[in-house]
């Protein structure tokens, strides 16, 4: 079965002007981005065609830059632009994107098969991509989704505190998400403050979301429908956005859906604080060095 990789890529644009300056950082020897090594891990875990989700005025550079490079599966590039929106509505002066689900949603005239979705400045591991492809191929269900779920202690930076999605699991399935900020390793564990300031201590086995999911086709009408609910209120709110885990969190409240649970024992990282470039570049240079990955990526 055909299998499809979805980056969320509008950030890659700052190596043109503009965008989130950490997704276009040089993290290989060779000038790789941490969206390189994702391509490369899909592609070998079996993944067939890879999508990239920019902006339309990245479209040329971007060709030139990054997609052209690619060996190895089918590349096309979708466009997330503020007016593409569901019909009979039109919003005028905005300027903030509308967030992780319309970024899915500009993917749907090019993605027509099983498929997971990445963020474009995550580094997720070899392991992820594998699980995440198996999961894909062996699920026949057109609402039977999937969450690459990490441990915790895999996530962390050490320059400061993190937000997760902290993960209830019942019988392999997700059944709740609750976004958890300022989480760090205190010297007698990782911990984050309630609201009153005190630390509430988390294991280090918790499983916490990072952005990887496993959906189907489906998706894009139910993010449709959502989206046009969230745009009836939200449209004279210049920072509102709609986010996946809202409409996969609908999904899974009203039975429509499933969201299995598909642990991975890699380590994620990011570039979450400047300081933390320099571990990100010499974690991969030793994954080089270990042969997990060729001098060369493409």
């Amino acid at each position: 079965m055909n299998t499809t990789l979805v980056i969320l890529a509008a950030g890659l644009g700052s190596r043109f002007g503009g965008g989130s300056a950490k997704q276009v950082a040089a993290v290989g020897k060779n000038g790789e981005i941490i969206a390189d090594f994702s391509v490369f891990d899909a592609i070998r875990a079996g993944f067939t065609k890879i999508v990239y989700v920019i902006k339309k005025d990245m479209e040329e550079a971007f060709v030139e830059n990054i997609s052209s490079k690619i060996k190895g599966a089918e590349v096309a590039l979708a466009f997330q632009e503020l007016d593409d929106l569901p019909p009979g509505f039109a919003v005028a002066g905005r300027e903030r994107p509308w967030g992780t689900a319309h970024a899915l949603w500009a993917a749907r005239h090019v993605v027509n098969e099983p498929m997971m979705m990445i963020h474009g400045d995550d580094f997720y591991g070899a392991d992820a991509f594998r699980v995440v492809n198996a999961f894909l191929q062996n699920s026949a269900g057109d609402f039977e989704y999937g969450m690459c779920g990490y441990r915790l202690e895999n996530t962390l930076s050490p320059m400061g505190g993190v937000s997760r999605g902290v993960c209830s699991v019942q019988n392999g399935r997700l059944t709740n998400m609750r976004e958890t900020h300022q989480i760090r390793l205190h010297p007698d564990g990782i911990a984050y403050p309630d609201d009153s300031g005190k630390l509430v201590y988390l294991p280090g086995s918790s499983i916490v979301s990072m952005g990887a999911f496993a959906y189907k086709p489906s998706i894009f009408a139910e993010i449709e429908k959502d989206f046009a609910l969230f745009l009836s209120k939200k449209t004279q709110s210049p920072k509102a956005e709609l986010l996946m885990t809202d409409c996969v969190s609908n999904l899974i409240t009203t039975g429509k859906a499933t969201m299995q649970v598909l642990e991975t024992t890699g380590k994620w990282f990011g570039v979450t604080y400047q300081e933390d470039k320099p571990a990100v570049v010499a974690a991969i240079a030793d994954l080089v060095k270990q042969g997990v990955y060729p001098e060369r990526l493409f």
